[in-house]
């Protein structure tokens, strides 16, 4: 039941992104300037929500599977080496902590790679020139910590940072959505992400989802 309502999911998601996608490439297209950004606007939102439900079948069902279970090092370490290619112009060490080879997230590869990914490179794009990312069991849960150096974010702004839309820093592109999209993944498993003051002089976010046994 659970693979067939995955496998439904993802047919339906797929099949919408079509549709919208032929809608994007003609509001790009059109002559009609407000007509078209209108169009651009509800499409992007439909595809928001494409990806919203998608992702909330896909982890539902993962938390259901006996036996789920993500290595967390391997990930980290890929994704270290990939933010490290993608920021090559800049002098940024990435550091990750030794993690125990047993320590794995319970749910999919895929997710854990989109929840991490999504923190580290909000970390890398406001380091100044340290990132470190650990892992530990913290009271039955599986706790990854991803620490910068840069100016850090006020207290005050980091609800709203955690908001869809919402930015630290309008120059910096992209800043904020990617957490936002963590927030949500990140619930849809029972977890969470927190924001706090890194010892690094940065942002230090906090991922907290279920860890495998």
């Amino acid at each position: 039941i659970v693979e067939r309502a995955r496998t439904a999911a993802g047919n339906l998601a797929h099949a919408l992104k079509t549709p919208l996608s032929v809608l994007a490439n003609a509001a790009r297209t059109a002559h009609n300037g407000d007509l078209a950004r209108l169009v651009r606007e509800q499409v992007d939102s439909a595809r928001r929500q494409v990806d919203y439900h998608l992702r909330r079948a896909r982890s539902a069902a993962a938390t259901r599977i006996p036996g789920m279970r993500t290595p967390v090092g391997p990930v980290a370490a890929g994704l270290s080496r990939t933010m490290q290619r993608i920021h090559a112009d800049r002098d940024l060490e990435i550091v990750v902590e030794p993690i125990p080879d047993a320590l794995a997230f319970r749910g999919e590869e895929q997710d854990l790679q989109e929840l991490l990914g999504n923190v580290l490179d909000n970390a890398c794009k406001w380091a100044r020139r340290r990132v470190v990312v650990q892992a530990r069991c913290d009271d039955g849960r599986l706790a990854i910590t991803v620490d910068d150096d840069g100016k850090g974010i006020g207290v005050e702004r980091r609800r709203d940072i955690l908001s869809r839309g919402a930015r630290a820093d309008e120059q910096v592109e992209g800043s904020g959505l990617g957490l936002a999209i963590v927030d949500e993944l990140a619930r849809l498993y029972g977890g969470a992400i927190r924001l706090e003051d890194s010892p690094l002089g940065g942002l230090r976010a906090v991922l907290v989802l279920p860890v495998a046994s």
